[in-house]
C-alpha cells in the first residue's frame, strides 16, 4: 500500500522546502516526487517558441506520463521518472529511477486541479504564500539555477505566472485539508504531521 501527499500552492510558495522536510520526517520509508519533471517536451519547437510558451497554464504538464508512474507505485513497483531541462524546455535523454516507498510525498502547482489526481491523495496540503515573497522566491531560483534573467522572471510573473495562479492554483485552497503559511515554523509542521497520524522514522 502506498499513501500520496500532495503539497500544492503557487510558484515559489515554499513547496519543494516543505515537501523534502515532510519526506525527511518519515526517513526511508518516503519518497518526494516532484511535478516539474512531468513538463512536456518541446523539443519539437524553435526556442524562440518555446520561450513565449505559459508553463504556468496546467496544459503544459504531461498528465499521462504522471498517471502511469503513479499507477506503478500504486502497484507496489518502481517508476521511472522523465528529466526535464528548464534551460532548454525539453527533456534529458535519460530519465531518471523512482524507487517503490509506502509514502510518496508530491509537490506541484496543480496536483488537486484534476479530479482522478485529487482523488489519489490522503493528505493534501495547501502552501499560502503572499505574492511579493514569491516573486522574490521566483527571482532567486531561476537566475540562480535556470538560466534566467531577473527581468525575464518579472516579466513572465506578471505576464502568466500571477494570472494562471488565479485562475488555477488559489482555488485549490478550498480543495485541501490542511492549510499552512509560508514560511512554516517547525513548530506547526509537526503539529500537522502528528494530526496526519502516519508512522515516522
Amino acid at each position: 500500500m502506498v499513501r500520496f501527499i500532495a503539497v500544492v500552492g503557487g510558484s515559489g510558495s515554499g513547496k519543494s522546502w516543505l515537501a523534502d522536510r515532510i519526506r525527511a520526517a518519515y526517513g526511508a520509508a518516503a519518497g518526494h516526487l516532484s511535478l516539474d519533471d512531468f513538463y512536456r517536451d518541446l523539443g519539437h519547437l524553435t526556442p524562440e517558441q518555446r520561450a513565449v510558451v505559459n508553463f504556468d497554464d496546467p496544459a503544459s504538464i504531461d498528465w499521462d506520463a504522471l498517471r502511469a508512474v503513479m499507477l506503478a507505485l500504486e502497484s507496489g513497483g518502481a517508476a521511472g521518472l522523465p528529466a526535464y531541462d528548464f534551460a532548454t524546455h525539453t527533456r534529458k535523454p535519460r530519465g531518471q529511477p523512482f524507487p517503490f516507498r509506502p509514502v510518496i510525498v508530491v509537490e506541484g502547482l496543480w496536483l488537486l486541479h484534476p479530479e482522478w489526481l485529487r482523488e489519489k491523495f490522503t493528505h493534501s496540503l495547501f502552501v499560502d504564500c503572499p505574492e511579493s515573497l514569491r516573486l522574490q522566491r521566483r527571482i532567486d531560483r531561476d537566475v540562480a539555477s535556470r538560466g534566467r534573467t531577473e527581468a525575464s522572471v518579472r516579466e513572465q510573473f506578471a505576464a502568466h505566472v500571477e494570472p494562471m495562479h488565479a485562475l488555477y492554483v488559489q482555488p485549490q485552497r478550498e480543495w485541501s485539508q490542511d492549510v499552512i503559511e509560508s514560511p512554516a515554523d517547525e513548530e506547526t509542521i509537526t503539529k500537522l504531521l502528528e494530526s496526519w497520524e502516519i508512522g515516522k522514522a
